[in-house]
């Protein structure tokens, strides 16, 4: 990361509300579903005025490989046309949304905030606009090209499968897997190869950071979930998920509570249980 963003990962609707008025902001809005359910139409159905849609798979990943995972990274040059074309450029600011919890449009959040760019993620998604009386749009957006210039992801924000395996269960260091527990423990696998988890990892899945209200839960809150899970403010952290998705809404919930330097690896469980010459643990 070249610097650090100037928004926190997560903002309000009343921040959202005053930042989206600004020159030199654009609201990106991601819809996207592991069953193929969601895609631009639904973006067309219903999204905040102004707004322009990120396809997750298509500007978010690359294709799929099995070395790789469901959802690699993708090549900065084509993670910059992307977004040139949805009309970010060098030096927006970028606020993202999504019509669930955030756990899509986390993962545009993060990419961005690696690379030094200010992004934030709407706490509430779409519903939180709606609630906030914002009205719909269905109109099909056409921004203006715009140049935002390639950089490389860099091994300050990702780790390899062989830093996972070579630090997970270690002292002063925590792996984190975001998928839910029964996945964790191997009891479900509705996708990957093998059920179960990276051995030595803790299990703090993602949908717990949020709260009963459907909001982020504060600071505080996030950070004692986090501890009493078993993660240390000086320990080295790496997350992962199903395919490296979820996994950056902890790692939004992570640097929202406080924690930094936290690293998010790519291709996760889907990479991993690929892979036969990875053990795989199960339970918890």
């Amino acid at each position: 990361m070249t610097s650090a963003p100037a928004l926190p990962p997560v903002i309000d609707i009343d921040r959202f509300r005053a930042l989206r008025e600004e020159p030199g902001v654009r609201v990106a809005e991601v819809r996207w579903a592991l069953d193929g359910s969601k895609d631009r139409s639904t973006f067309l159905a219903g999204h905040v005025p102004g707004s322009v849609y990120i396809d997750l798979g298509a500007d978010l990943a690359a294709p799929a490989r099995p070395d790789a995972g469901r959802h690699p990274l993708p090549d900065p040059a084509d993670f910059a046309a992307a977004l040139g074309a949805a009309g970010i450029a060098d030096g927006v600011t970028v606020l993202a949304l999504d019509d669930t919890d955030g756990s899509q449009a986390s993962r545009l959040v993060w990419m961005l905030r690696a690379l030094g760019v200010d992004a934030a993620l709407l706490d509430g998604g779409l519903d939180a606009w709606t609630a906030a009386g914002g009205e719909l749009s269905t109109e099909d957006p056409a921004p203006d090209a715009a140049t935002f210039t390639p950089r490389s992801w860099g091994t300050g924000v990702t780790a390899t499968a062989d830093e996972v395996e070579a630090v997970a269960g270690s002292e002063g260091s925590v792996v984190i897997d975001a998928r839910a527990s029964e996945r964790f423990r191997g009891e479900s696998e509705p996708v990957d190869p093998r059920a179960g988890h990276v051995p030595g990892a803790i299990n703090v899945p993602f949908a717990g950071n949020i709260g009963a209200d459907g909001r982020f839960r504060d600071p505080q809150a996030l950070r004692e979930r986090f501890e009493s899970a078993g993660v240390d403010g000086e320990d080295e952290i790496i997350v992962y998920c199903g395919s490296g998705v979820t996994a950056t809404h902890d790692l939004l919930a992570l640097e929202r509570a406080g924690f930094t330097g936290a690293r998010l690896f790519p291709g996760s469980w889907s990479q991993w249980s690929a892979d036969e010459g990875r053990e795989v643990a199960t339970g918890e």
